[in-house]
Order: structure tokens, then C-alpha cells, then sequence
């Protein structure tokens, strides 16, 4: 009985780690989507549906946009 206690502890905290690690990553993902211009995103939306892998291209797009300092600013408060 005391293994599946321990068992059911271990699970919680992974929950709790799995949700905190979401959550940043959807931080993360809303922040791209801001600096995402409209045809990284029609790109992207076109490779979801093909189920292509991003291309190398699409990764240099998105280095280019870190050029906008004010958007940047608004990002993840946490």
C-alpha cells in the first residue's frame, strides 16, 4: 500500500511539472504566432497539412524577425 502512495506522489508532481511546462510552452507558442509575419504562418499552416517538417528556410524567416524590440516587449510575463 505504501509503494502505490509513493507511486501516486510521484505521478502528482509529474502532473504538476507536465502542466507548468505547457503552459510555457503555449506562452511560447502565442509569442511566436505575434512575431510570425502572415507568410511564415501560411507557410506553416500549408506544411501542417501535408504533415511536411518545417523546412530550413521557414527557420532562417523566423531568426530574421527578432527585429521588432517593441513587439518582443509584450511577451511572457512569467
Amino acid at each position: 500500500m505504501y509503494a502505490v502512495r509513493e507511486e501516486v506522489e510521484v505521478l502528482k508532481e509529474q502532473i504538476k511539472e507536465l502542466i507548468e511546462k505547457n503552459s510555457q510552452l503555449e506562452q511560447e507558442n502565442t509569442l511566436l504566432k505575434t512575431l510570425a509575419s502572415p507568410e511564415q504562418l501560411a507557410q506553416f499552416q500549408a506544411q501542417l497539412q501535408t504533415g511536411s517538417p518545417p523546412s530550413s528556410a521557414q527557420a532562417q524567416g523566423t531568426a530574421q524577425q527578432p527585429a521588432q524590440p517593441a513587439s518582443q516587449g509584450s511577451g511572457p510575463s512569467a
